[in-house]
């Protein structure tokens, strides 16, 4: 069945079609109608779930880590300032081995107040031990919320599913709703083998001494590595059952690339057709879209840029004092492996500024030329700058 919705609105059927069994919702701008539609979906007897609002993010987070520890699926989502006071929780939730699953609506964070799309938010949080993974379209967040509870039942692991402010959350576009018999087929209800009960009493998340303590942590390093394979393997039963793949990295025309333009979330669309002009002109460039990035999904990238000599980053971020994010994460992969790629690093489109086709061209033949308008701070060419 197809239907036309917004991503907000792809999500919130996400969750309901994986069955969620809590779900703890705080609201922010432009997250809001996930948790509304989620609201109204239990209200009217459509999902057999626990409502919980709350009086904050921190707060949600914490409810959901209390529902999964009991053995429930849990969900919810926020967005900038709300996923920046979750911060603490964020940590224990992965620490605990929970697997949440949470939508990110990918929103500036303040100040200046900006309601529109950057990266930023949830590239903070990278160092949580959160899988991330970001959406390219609609259809990639409805399915990517069922391959991510997939993947993090698993893995034992929390997912986060980020989506570009406004590009998806409030933008509507043609789905394919997936058939619920086959979906419970893919993710079948969660059954975790240790949970908290009190007729069989056990302790989680208890004080760990020094002897164990780097034991536990290399354990959970070692599973987080893993959720490239995982998600993969996920993704490829998924697109047997619905005809649809959601890899950790999707690759266009690299296979006779010398450069190829990198970037996450919705601007992949726009640095394909960006690629198809500049083929005409005759440069030999392909585009990579990471849909994950933690864990930085290491085996596809190193086999889609095996013959590039030349990577044009374009980070929706930035790390203030250094550099965009994906850039600083292509750059330590690249230190030991490649030592003969060039790597050209822009920032553009924070704060919701358009990253098209006649923004993306430019940023490639500046950097192969260097000749062009975005102006340098540090490593860093900064495109969209007044003067």
């Amino acid at each position: 069945m197809k239907k036309v919705m917004m991503g907000t609105e792809a999500a919130a059927l996400g969750a309901k079609l994986a069955r969620v069994q809590v779900v703890s919702g705080y609201p922010i701008t432009p997250q809001t109608v996930i948790v509304e539609n989620l609201a109204d979906i239990i209200g009217r007897s459509e999902l057999k779930a626990k409502y919980m609002p709350v009086e904050s993010e921190h707060s949600a987070m914490a409810s959901c880590i209390g529902a999964s520890l009991t053995g429930a699926r849990a969900f919810t989502a926020t967005s900038s300032q709300g996923l920046a006071y979750m911060h603490e929780m964020l940590h224990y939730a992965a620490g605990v081995r929970v697997p949440v699953v949470m939508v990110n609506c990918n929103r500036a964070l303040a100040s200046p107040w900006n309601l529109y799309c950057d990266h930023t938010d949830s590239l903070a949080q990278r160092d949580t031990g959160w899988g991330q993974y970001y959406c390219a379209d609609a259809q990639d967040v409805l399915d990517s919320i069922l391959i991510a509870y997939n993947v993090a039942e698993q893995a034992f692991l929390p997912i986060m599913i980020n989506m570009d402010a406004f590009y998806l959350t409030h933008t509507s576009e043609l789905v394919d709703v997936p058939d619920q018999k086959v979906v419970d087929i893919f993710l079948p209800s969660y059954q975790p083998s240790s949970k908290l009960d009190v007729d069989d009493p056990k302790t989680f998340g208890n004080v760990c001494g020094a002897d164990l303590f780097t034991s536990i942590k290399y354990r959970r390093h070692c599973d987080t590595l893993s959720l490239e394979k995982v998600w993969d393997r996920a993704a490829t039963r998924f697109c047997d059952l619905f005809n649809r793949l959601h890899p950790t990295v999707e690759a266009y025309q690299t296979e006779d690339a010398d450069v190829c333009v990198i970037g996450i979330g919705t601007a992949s669309g726009a640095m394909r057709l960006a690629v198809d002009r500049l083929r005409e002109e005759g440069l030999k460039v392909g585009s990579l879209r990471l849909a994950m990035m933690r864990p930085f999904p290491r085996e596809g990238f190193e086999e889609a840029i095996a013959n590039v000599r030349h990577l044009i980053v374009i980070d929706r971020d930035v790390s203030f004092g250094a550099e965009g994010i994906v850039a600083q994460e292509l750059k330590a992969i690249l230190f030991d492996r490649h030592g003969d790629v060039k790597l050209t690093s822009f920032i553009a489109g924070v704060g919701g500024k358009d990253i098209s086709v006649e923004t993306i061209v430019p940023m490639v033949q500046q950097a192969i030329s260097g000749a062009g308008t975005a102006v340098e701070a540090g490593t860093t060419l900064w495109a969209d700058v007044l003067p």
